[in-house]
C-alpha cells in the first residue's frame, strides 16, 4: 500500500473509547435528571423530616409536662438525721457527692437547695404574740438552717446569727420581717418554746429581721414558711406558723431544741434535658439513685447509712411516658399515609422512565448487553442523580430540625433513597420478563390478598381495640394505609368500567369531545385497555389520609367543647367558697345578662348523707337544690344527666311530707322504695322519695360519685333555715367579663374573722384572680376547652396531621401530573391530528379536562366514602383523652364535613394542577407536533 509523501498510513490499533454511559445519558436528558433529583430530594427530605418533627414535638411535650410540676416535685430530696458535729461544711461536702452523682446521669437545675430543719415545731408563748382561738392561742415556729440564705433575703434590721452564739443561752435566729409584724415579733425578744423533757426551758433569741430578695423565685417551695406568717389549719384548731432561721454552725442545738432534726438535700432536675427517647434511660436512672447501686454508693460515699433519697420524678415520668405512649398512633397514621402516597409516587417515575427509554433499553439488550450489565448501568445513573440529592436532603434534615434521635430519620432517609434508585431498574427488568397467560389472574390473586389482609387487620382491632397507653401498634397505623390501598384497587377495577359507560352515553351526542375524553379515561393514557392502578391509588390514599385525619381532629375539637362545658357545668359556672352566699341582685342581674338561655342558682352540699328506710347512711358526694326547669335545660344542652322536670314537681306539704329526688344509679340502688331522707351538716332531715335515675348532673363532671338532685322551691320551704346559694350554671352565649362585673357588683358581704384570714392566705399565695372576692370563681368553658387544649403535644399531633395531610396532597398530585406526563405523546399526537380536523384550542383544553377529571373525581369520591369506612371501623380502637386534655369516653365516629372540606380541596387542588399543565406544557407540544417535519 503506498501513500502520498509526508503523510503516515493510519493505524489499525488505536482503540475507540465509547464516551461514558451516565455522562452521555445525563447530557442527553438533563432535564429529566433534574427532575429525578428534585423529586428523591423532597420525598428525602419528608423522609427525614417526619421523624424529627415527631421527636422534636414529643421532646417539647414531655419537657413542658414536666416543667409544669413544681420544683419540689422534679427534684431529688436527700435526708439524713443530724449527728453530733455536723456543720454547715459537712453539708457541703455531702452535697458534692450527690451533686456529682446526679451529674454522671441527669442534668441539674438551677434552685438546689440544702440545710437542716427540727423535726418539731416548737409554740411561741410569748405575752402579746397574736393568736387565733382561746383553744391554742400559741403560734408555732419551726427552726432551719439554710444554706446560702443571705443570697436570697436582704437583712432589714439586726445582725445574722453568730458562730457558737447559742452555748449556753437563747438559739439566736431571724425571721421574715413580714412575720414578726403579722405575729407581733420584736427584734431582740427571746421567744419561749416551752421546756424540753427534762424541765429545762427551750429558748431563742431574734436577732435580725429580713425580706425575701424574690418572694416569687420556686426556691422557697417545701421550706416551711420562711417569709411571712402562714396560716396552719387543722381539724381541731387554727394558729399562725412561722420559720426561723439559724447559723450552720448551730446544728447540734437546734437538733436538742427540737428534739431532733434531720439534714436535707433538694436537686432539681433540669426538665430542658428530657428526651422521650431517654425516658426509659432517665427512669432508670432516678431509680438507681433512690434504691438502687447509686443510693448504696452514695451512702458508702458519704458514711451516713440512713441517707435517704426521694423522689416524684418516677411517677411524673411514668404519666408522661403513658401520655406520649397514647399519642403515638394517632401521630403515626399521617406519616404512613404519606409513605404510601410517596412510593406510588416513585413508582409512577420509574413507570415514566422506563415508557420513556423503552426502545433504547430494548435495544441494549438486543445488541448483546447482559442483563446485569444494563442494570448496572442504570443503577449507576441513578446513583449520580439520586444519592446526592438524598445525602443533601438527609443532612438538610438533621440540620434544620436538630433533636438528639438521627436514628428513625436516616433508616427512613435510606429507605426512600433505596426506592428512588432501584424503581426504575426494577420497572426495566419487567420490560425483559416475558408476559405470562395468567397475567390477569395474578393480579386478582394480589388484589385479593390484600383485601384479606385488610379485613383481617380491622376485624383483629375491633375485637381487642387498643389499650390506653399502649404505644404504638403496628397494625393499628396500617390499618387506614391498608383500608386505604384495598379502597384503591376496588375503584380501579370499577373506573374505568364506569368511564367507559358513561363514554358509550357521551358517543350518541353531537360533540366527540365528551366521547373522546372519557374514551381515553377509560384506558390508561398510553393506550392499553386495563389501565394502571397507582395513580388512582396515591389519590385514593392521600384524601383517605386527610379525611381520616380532619375527622380525628373535629372529633377532638367537638370532645373537648363537651368535656369543658360538662365540667363548668354549663357554658358559665360560678361558684363560691364555703362562707359566702350568692346574693338575689346577682342571680336577677347575670339571668338578664344578653345571651343566657338558660340559668339556675344552685345550692350544692358536698357532706350530706342519705338516711335510707333501714337507718343505714350513705355519704353522698353532692346534694344539689336546684329549679327544676332551668336545670334541666342545662342537662338537656350538655347532654349530661337528661330528665323531665316534671319528675321534680313536688306537691304542697309540711315538714314530713317527702321531696321528690333524681339520684344516681348506684344511690338508688341502695335506697328502698319506702321512707328515706337526705341530713345536711348542721342536722337538718328533708325527707325524700325517689322520682327516677339519671347518670350524670352538670353540677358534678365525676362520674360514679352518688349525688341528690331536689327541687329548690320544695326544699327551702321545707326547710327554710337551709336557703342558701353556693353556685350558679347557664348555658348560652355569654361573656365572662360580663358574669365577673356583675358579681364584683354584687358579691354581697366580704368574709369577717377567720374566713377573712383564710381569703388573705389565699391571696398570699396567689389564688385570687380578675378582681374578684377570694374564692368567687367564674369558670367559663371556652378558657376551660383553652387550656384543656393547651398541650404540647396535643399541638404536636395536630402538626403532623396536617403536615402529613398537605404533603399528601402534594404527592397526589405529582402523582395525576406524572399521568399526564406520561400520556403526553400520544395525547399530543391525538390532539394534533384532531387540530388539523378542525378542533379549537379551547376544545382541545376541554377534551384534556375531559380525560384527565374522571379519575379525580372517582378518587375523590372513592377517598371520601374510604374515609368515611375508615373512621365507622375503626373508630372505637382509638383512645383519644390525651388529644382531648381530659379523661373521656366517646370514640371517633364519621362525620361529613371535615371528610368533605380536605377532599373538595384536593381535587380542585389536582383540578387545577391538570389545567396549568395543560395551558402551560400542552400548547407547546402540540406546536411542536404540528411542525413536525418542516425542516426536513
Amino acid at each position: 500500500m503506498t501513500t502520498q509523501a509526508g503523510t503516515r498510513p493510519p493505524t489499525t490499533d488505536t482503540a475507540h473509547r465509547p464516551a461514558r454511559w451516565v455522562r452521555t445519558r445525563l447530557r442527553a436528558s438533563p432535564a429529566a435528571a433534574l427532575l429525578m433529583a428534585a423529586l428523591a430530594f423532597v420525598t428525602v427530605f419528608l423522609a427525614a423530616a417526619f421523624p424529627r418533627v415527631a421527636d422534636r414535638g414529643a421532646d417539647t411535650a414531655l419537657q413542658d409536662f414536666v416543667s409544669q410540676k413544681s420544683l419540689n416535685q422534679t427534684s431529688l430530696r436527700t435526708a439524713s438525721k443530724v449527728r453530733a458535729g455536723d456543720d454547715a461544711a459537712t453539708l457541703d461536702r455531702v452535697r458534692g457527692h450527690l451533686a456529682e452523682a446526679l451529674g454522671r446521669q441527669l442534668t441539674p437545675a438551677p434552685g438546689e437547695a440544702y440545710g437542716a430543719r427540727a423535726v418539731a415545731a416548737r409554740t411561741m408563748g410569748n405575752p402579746g404574740y397574736a393568736h387565733l382561738s382561746e383553744k391554742h392561742p400559741l403560734p408555732d415556729l419551726d427552726l432551719l438552717y439554710l444554706h446560702d440564705l443571705a443570697g436570697r433575703v436582704t437583712l432589714t434590721d439586726g445582725t445574722w446569727p453568730a458562730p457558737g452564739a447559742a452555748a449556753g443561752g437563747p438559739l439566736p435566729i431571724v425571721i421574715s420581717k413580714q412575720a414578726a409584724e403579722t405575729i407581733h415579733i420584736k427584734l431582740g425578744d427571746v421567744i419561749d418554746n416551752g421546756a424540753d423533757g427534762t424541765g429545762a426551758p427551750r429558748t431563742t433569741t431574734v436577732v435580725g429581721l429580713y425580706e425575701a430578695k424574690d418572694p416569687q423565685d420556686p426556691f422557697w417551695t417545701d421550706l416551711g414558711c420562711p417569709l411571712r406568717a402562714c396560716l396552719r389549719l387543722d381539724p381541731e384548731f387554727e394558729r399562725w406558723t412561722t420559720t426561723g432561721f439559724v447559723d450552720g454552725a448551730s446544728l447540734s442545738a437546734m437538733a436538742r431544741w427540737g428534739s431532733s432534726a434531720e439534714n436535707f438535700w433538694r436537686l432539681p432536675v433540669d426538665p430542658a434535658s428530657l428526651h422521650t427517647d431517654r425516658l426509659d434511660r432517665t427512669r432508670g436512672a432516678v431509680s438507681s439513685l433512690l434504691t438502687g447501686p447509686d443510693a448504696t454508693a452514695l451512702a458508702e460515699a458519704t458514711e451516713r447509712a440512713d441517707l435517704h433519697t426521694s423522689s416524684d420524678l418516677p411517677d411524673i415520668l411514668a404519666r408522661a411516658d403513658e401520655r406520649y405512649r397514647a399519642s403515638l398512633p394517632l401521630g403515626t397514621m399521617g406519616p404512613a399515609g404519606v409513605a404510601g402516597v410517596a412510593t406510588v409516587v416513585l413508582f409512577l417515575a420509574a413507570a415514566l422512565s422506563t415508557d420513556r427509554r423503552a426502545t433504547e433499553i430494548r435495544l441494549l439488550r438486543a445488541r448483546g448487553g447482559s442483563l446485569a450489565g444494563v442494570l448496572r448501568r442504570l443503577i449507576a445513573e441513578g446513583a449520580v442523580t439520586v444519592l446526592p440529592a438524598a445525602a443533601l436532603a438527609t443532612a438538610l434534615a438533621l440540620v434544620l430540625l436538630p433533636t438528639p434521635r438521627w436514628g428513625s430519620s436516616v433508616l427512613a432517609a435510606l429507605a426512600v433513597t433505596l426506592i428512588a434508585l432501584l424503581a426504575f431498574p426494577a420497572r426495566a427488568a419487567l420490560l425483559w420478563a416475558r408476559p405470562r397467560a395468567d397475567g390477569g389472574r395474578r393480579r386478582l390473586v394480589g388484589e385479593l390478598t390484600v383485601v384479606a389482609v385488610t379485613a383481617a387487620a380491622v376485624v383483629e382491632l375491633r375485637r381487642r381495640g387498643v389499650g390506653t397507653g399502649a404505644g404504638l401498634d403496628p397494625m393499628l397505623v396500617a390499618a387506614p394505609l391498608l383500608l386505604a390501598v384495598t379502597g384503591g384497587l376496588l375503584l380501579a377495577r370499577i373506573e374505568p368500567v364506569v368511564v367507559g359507560r358513561l363514554a358509550a352515553l357521551a358517543g350518541r351526542g353531537r360533540g366527540p369531545i365528551g366521547f373522546l375524553g372519557l374514551a381515553r379515561a377509560a384506558r390508561d393514557g398510553t393506550g392499553r385497555r386495563k389501565p394502571s392502578a397507582l395513580p388512582l391509588l396515591a389519590l385514593v390514599i392521600a384524601v383517605t389520609t386527610t379525611g381520616f385525619g380532619a375527622t380525628v381532629l373535629d372529633t377532638v375539637d367537638h370532645v373537648r367543647t363537651r368535656a369543658a362545658r360538662i365540667a363548668t357545668g354549663g357554658d358559665i359556672g360560678v361558684s363560691l367558697p364555703d362562707y359566702a352566699t350568692l346574693t338575689e341582685p346577682f342571680t336577677e342581674a347575670a339571668r338578664a345578662l344578653p345571651g343566657v338561655r338558660a340559668s339556675t342558682a344552685v345550692w350544692a352540699e358536698p357532706k350530706a348523707r342519705v338516711i335510707g328506710a333501714d337507718q343505714q347512711g350513705t355519704d353522698v358526694h353532692l346534694l344539689m337544690v336546684v329549679d327544676p326547669a332551668a336545670y334541666a335545660e342545662i342537662a338537656r344542652t350538655l347532654g349530661a344527666g337528661e330528665f323531665d322536670p316534671a319528675k321534680l314537681t313536688a306537691a304542697p306539704g309540711g315538714r314530713d311530707t317527702p321531696v321528690p329526688a333524681l339520684v344516681s344509679p348506684g344511690l338508688a340502688e341502695r335506697l328502698a322504695a319506702g321512707s328515706n331522707s337526705v341530713r345536711t351538716p348542721n342536722g337538718n332531715d328533708l325527707r325524700l322519695s325517689v322520682a327516677g335515675t339519671v347518670g350524670a348532673t352538670p353540677a358534678l363532671p365525676d362520674l360514679g360519685k352518688p349525688f341528690v338532685v331536689v327541687p329548690a322551691g320544695a326544699a327551702w320551704e321545707r326547710l327554710p333555715d337551709t336557703r342558701r346559694v353556693n353556685k350558679w350554671f347557664a348555658v348560652g352565649d355569654l361573656d365572662p367579663e360580663a358574669v365577673r362585673t356583675v358579681l364584683r357588683d354584687n358579691a354581697g358581704a366580704q368574709p369577717v374573722g377567720l374566713a377573712k384570714l383564710i381569703a388573705d392566705e389565699s391571696e398570699a399565695v396567689g389564688k385570687s384572680t380578675h378582681g374578684l372576692p377570694t374564692g368567687y370563681t367564674v369558670h367559663d368553658s371556652h378558657e376551660t376547652a383553652v387550656a384543656l387544649g393547651d398541650d404540647p403535644l396535643q399541638r404536636a399531633a395536630g402538626r403532623l396531621f396536617w403536615y402529613a395531610g398537605f404533603a399528601a396532597a402534594g404527592f397526589a398530585l405529582l402523582a395525576v401530573l406524572l399521568t399526564l406526563v406520561r400520556a403526553a405523546p400520544d395525547r399530543t399526537a391525538v390532539l394534533a391530528r384532531l387540530r388539523t380536523m378542525g378542533l379549537r384550542p379551547r376544545q382541545g383544553l376541554a377534551l384534556i379536562m375531559t380525560e384527565a377529571l374522571p379519575q379525580t373525581l372517582a378518587a375523590a369520591v372513592g377517598g371520601g366514602l374510604v374515609a368515611l369506612a375508615a373512621v365507622a371501623l375503626l373508630g372505637g380502637a382509638f383512645d383519644i383523652s390525651t388529644l382531648v386534655g381530659a379523661r373521656v369516653g366517646e370514640a371517633i365516629t364519621p362525620v361529613l364535613l371535615p371528610v368533605l372540606l380536605p377532599t373538595a380541596g384536593l381535587a380542585l387542588l389536582v383540578g387545577l394542577g391538570v389545567l396549568a399543565e395543560t395551558l402551560i406544557a400542552g400548547r407547546r407540544r402540540i406546536a411542536t407536533e404540528l411542525r413536525a417535519g418542516e425542516q426536513a
